[in-house]
């Protein structure tokens, strides 16, 4: 057994790697998911959070007892409000309209303050209220989506975590988000294996997909490097959670709603596949979604759903 370690933040990263034997589609393709859910906070954003605080307080940028903003439709607020309660920053979220209700009573538990951006459409509209915000009251905005730190910190910790647990790795699926997931992680499956095919995921146009958005819609990720992914999907709402669903019952694996998305990738990118090991990023746990029950929405074609920032 481990031993006790003085710091909850200690226990970011090191998450399972599992393989989904339920699910595997052919002899010789296997699926691995990477439960990221396993995290203090929940969710893959415990990495970054971490990470671009630790940076901004090495540079000078974050002074002790100082106030962090940042935009988020979910996990990155979670993940802040919890690294900025152990480092003992204040913490503000800027939340866009129609994000899912259980984010906000998280926050809240934490006694972090959300705010709402009814006017706020989008995560471009958001992160540019957190950085008006930021100029106006002298707070540190954290910068997940042009940061390279974040990129950094997956290529360090993540990339190498999965690569120690299985070394082979022909396919890697994960959201586009930020950029920072696909591209360290791609970046450092790469350097081990040339021929790895690097697959990004983002919401059907028009879809507001918690924490990722539509570079149809004119987003494009400031840390995204196109020619850095040999594939890219489009997902819509019902798909990922219907996917999400389907793990649940067959693996018993709670999951979110993006590794339902990117699920139901893998799943396709593996009937391209004679052989060979794919992993995919369950970046959170099913658990704040369920309040909201998105499954029934999902069987019944409730329109709503495209309304809401399921991920």
């Amino acid at each position: 057994m481990d031993p006790v370690v003085p710091d909850l933040l200690d226990y970011i990263g090191q998450t399972p790697l599992v393989e989904l034997t339920a699910l595997q589609v052919k002899p010789g393709v296997r699926i691995f998911a990477k439960i990221e859910g396993q995290n203090p906070s929940g969710s893959v954003k415990d990495r970054i959070a971490l990470g671009l605080v630790l940076a901004a307080e090495r540079d000078g940028r974050l002074k002790p007892g100082g106030t962090i903003v940042e935009a988020s439709s979910g996990n990155t607020g979670i993940a802040l409000a919890m690294v900025g309660k152990r480092r003992g920053y204040d913490v503000k979220v800027v939340l866009p309209k129609a994000t899912v209700p259980a984010i906000v009573e998280v926050l809240a538990l934490y006694g972090v303050d959300g705010i709402f951006c009814e006017q706020c459409q989008d995560m471009r509209q958001a992160v540019g209220l957190a950085k008006s915000m930021a100029e106006r009251h002298g707070w540190h905005m954290l910068g997940q989506f042009d940061d390279p730190t974040n990129v950094r910190v997956h290529y360090e910790h993540t990339g190498g975590e999965i690569l120690a647990q299985l070394p082979q790795v022909d396919v890697f699926v994960a959201g586009i988000g930020t950029g920072g997931t696909i591209m360290g992680v791609g970046q450092r499956l790469r350097e081990a294996n040339p021929a790895v095919r690097i697959v990004g995921i983002e919401p059907k146009m028009g879809d507001r997909l918690q924490g990722l958005c539509s570079m149809s819609d004119g987003f494009r990720p400031p840390l995204l490097k196109m020619d850095q992914l040999d594939g890219r999907w489009l997902v819509d709402h019902a798909s990922a959670i219907l996917a999400a669903e389907r793990v649940i019952k067959s693996e018993a694996i709670n999951a979110g709603i993006s590794a339902g998305a990117a699920l139901h990738v893998a799943l396709r990118e593996a009937e391209r596949l004679e052989q060979g090991n794919i992993v995919v990023m369950f970046s959170d746990g099913g658990w704040k979604y369920l309040p909201a029950k998105p499954w029934e929405a999902a069987r019944a074609g409730d329109p709503t759903l495209d309304d809401v920032h399921w991920w």
